[in-house]
């Protein structure tokens, strides 16, 4: 008989930690991915911003060589990440596969113009800025307009903040449900052993030397969930970096290292202040309490 009810305290107990270390798994896995983000959003914010190009449309009578210096020119400009030069030709099959029709057997002539495409840095993708350049660039005699959608450029810098700004925001209210998710799935693991906390009070042993085998079996739960976390979270970057390389996280391995880290230290850090709180709960109750 007593080996049987053994055995069932060694299948709740292990019950217990396997929720402790599944709750911390999660939770720092979560926040580890919502820390990648915070991270990375400037990363982002700068490559949907170098994927705006400003277009240059050149008259009917300008030279290859005025096109060569102007090109040339442009990529020594530091506003310039890149440029692409697009003949009137190249526009007209472009605009043929989109429609996926010749139109200019219908109007008889190509209407497009030469034309060069800006890709610039994204320090230089505000309104201001593009006024500047479009300005600059309108000086040229051989230039004819310089266009830009400048509804998305402003919808981009105005989104951006916000999503920066929310982003900041809900990574805190996780981190805040994180460590009470934690703190009550440990709770629960110190409640099971409510009593062996008030007997070995009952018979002289300090409230420190009680406290410290759960706060250091809290603290290996917590190091094995984070290790757990952390594998996912390398996992998730690598598959991020797989299949969008133009973010270059894995290119950053200090950052992802101090993720890890800072994912691992607040694994610890949660356990070892939710174990020493619940310890100190039952530590404090009168022996007739444990029973409520």
């Amino acid at each position: 008989m007593s080996t049987s009810f053994e055995k069932y305290q060694k299948r709740r107990l292990i019950s217990s930690y396997f929720s402790v270390v599944l709750s911390i798994t999660l939770v720092l896995f979560l926040l580890g991915v919502l820390g990648l983000l915070v991270i990375n959003a400037s990363k982002v914010e700068k490559h949907f911003k170098e994927q705006i190009a400003l277009s240059i449309d050149l008259k009917e009578n300008v030279k290859e060589v005025e096109i060569a210096q102007l090109q040339k020119s442009l990529k020594l400009a530091d506003y310039t990440k890149s440029t692409r030069f697009i003949s009137k030709e190249e526009a007209a099959t472009i605009a043929q596969e989109e429609n996926g029709e010749d139109f200019m057997d219908f109007i008889g002539y190509n209407p497009f113009q030469n034309s060069i495409d800006v890709f610039l840095n994204s320090e230089y993708v505000t309104l201001n800025q593009l006024e500047e350049i479009k300005t600059d660039l309108l000086k040229k005699s051989y230039v004819d307009e310089v266009r830009y959608d400048i509804d998305l450029v402003s919808l981009m810098n105005k989104n951006v903040k916000k999503i920066s700004f929310w982003l900041i925001v809900i990574s805190a209210i996780f981190a805040f449900i994180a460590m009470l998710l934690i703190n009550s799935s440990i709770r629960l693991a110190v409640y099971s052993k409510r009593f062996i906390i008030k007997t070995m009070q009952m018979v002289g042993a300090t409230k420190r030397f009680i406290r410290k085998p759960f706060i250091w079996r809290s603290i290996r739960l917590g190091i094995i969930g984070s290790i757990i976390a952390v594998i996912g979270l390398i996992a998730v970057s690598y598959h991020l970096d797989k299949n969008l390389p133009e973010l270059q996280l894995l290119e950053s391995p200090a950052i992802i290292g101090a993720l890890c880290v800072s994912v691992m230290l607040l694994g610890i850090l949660i356990t070892w202040i939710s174990t020493f709180f619940a310890t100190q709960r039952f530590l404090n109750l009168k022996t007739e309490d444990l029973y409520y």
